[in-house]
């Protein structure tokens, strides 16, 4: 467990460079527009608006949301998928519990019962039959724990399953894309006791309560959150933003499937898409208008891409509509376009939006 030295709500963030160090340690996940590389540039930016409490609209990776965690602030993380809430519960809500040796020993040991859902829904298509047989092995013990320890012990075998999958997407089958990496060598249950391991040690008490959620941003209503940072879902020109597509498995797995709808006719046996105004062209500006207004009373921090659409002059008109104080920085980046062998890696400016 981490030790931390707690700012208080309200003082200057002059430990934010403890906070950038700290947050480094947090597990990667291969996740499409996660802002990893950006925490440096979101710790500075965080660090001047100060307040008490923030909103991770938007969390997936849930890197940003462990951010703001280390900085002192009480933090809200919510998401359309359930996985990132998952991921927010063991690494932000949790203020202490971690996975013993005696629990990770048991979730790679022997199957409390006699599942086999992963084995035969996923025969053919995601890893081999060990890797699948481990799987349903570990919900067999995982469905036994509560709380945040179980957040833990989900969190470490999404994270598992996406590291193996070749890309990180469950888009393809097979081995395709090997690339020799470690990752893809290594059985699933040799990859849960690392993971565990990583997950474990960034649980530190900040000292001020968190809370991870999973649903529609409008649901959220107009809390009066000190501070509000918003990285919605957009896609490059010629690739799409579906998220249910590239991790469906991940999805699923949070959940071991129960209340997920199956597309049973799809190669890679996708889950139900369900509607997000962000995901189209002509619905995203409205929807974006429609955010932006309902956190009008907090200072917002945006982050947006310039392959994005819609483009970064029409955010900044979006958000002079109820700001009077709108800062733009840009930030240079790099996005991989697709996921399939041709997809190129191209420069791009990713912009940092502050509302006051």
């Amino acid at each position: 467990m981490v030790s931390v030295t707690i700012i208080a709500p309200g003082e200057p963030r002059v430990a934010s460079a403890n906070a950038i160090s700290r947050t480094a340690g947090f597990p990667q996940l291969r996740y499409m527009g996660s802002k990893y590389r950006l925490v440096p540039h979101l710790a500075e930016v965080f660090a001047e608006v100060g307040g008490a409490t923030a909103l991770d609209a938007f969390s997936g990776s849930g890197v940003v949301s462990y951010l703001l965690k280390t900085l002192g602030y009480q933090v809200t993380a919510n998401d359309f998928l359930n996985f990132p809430a998952v991921i927010a519960r063991a690494a932000v809500v949790n203020q202490g519990e971690t996975l013993t040796g005696e629990d990770i020993a048991a979730i790679c040991g022997p199957a409390a019962d006699d599942r086999d859902f992963i084995q035969r829904t996923f025969d053919g298509l995601f890893f081999t039959g060990e890797d699948r047989q481990f799987l349903d092995t570990a919900w067999s013990h995982i469905e036994q724990m509560t709380g945040t320890k179980q957040a833990l012990a989900i969190s470490a075998l999404i994270l598992s399953a996406a590291r193996k999958q070749p890309r990180g997407v469950f888009t393809v089958t097979g081995l395709r894309y090997d690339d020799g990496r470690r990752d893809l060598r290594l059985p699933l249950r040799e990859h849960f006791r690392e993971r565990a391991a990583e997950y474990n040690r960034v649980v530190f008490d900040s000292g001020q309560p968190c809370t991870a959620i999973t649903g529609d941003v409008f649901d959220l209503g107009t809390q009066p959150f000190d501070l509000v940072y918003l990285d919605p879902p957009y896609a490059p020109p010629r690739d799409d933003n579906c998220y249910i597509k590239r991790y469906h498995f991940l999805e699923g797995l949070s959940t071991y499937w129960r209340g997920q709808q199956i597309m049973e006719s799809t190669r890679t046996k996708k889950l139900f898409k369900r509607y997000t105004p962000f995901s189209y062209k002509h619905t995203v500006t409205d929807a974006l208008r429609r955010t932006i207004k309902q956190f009008q009373d907090s200072v917002i921090v945006l982050s947006y891409s310039s392959n994005a659409v819609p483009d970064a002059a029409t955010i900044a008109a979006l958000l002079r509509e109820v700001k009077d104080d709108v800062q733009v920085r840009t930030i240079g980046h790099t996005y991989s376009f697709g996921t399939h062998a041709a997809a190129q890696r191209r420069a791009v400016s990713e912009y940092l939006f502050i509302g006051r």
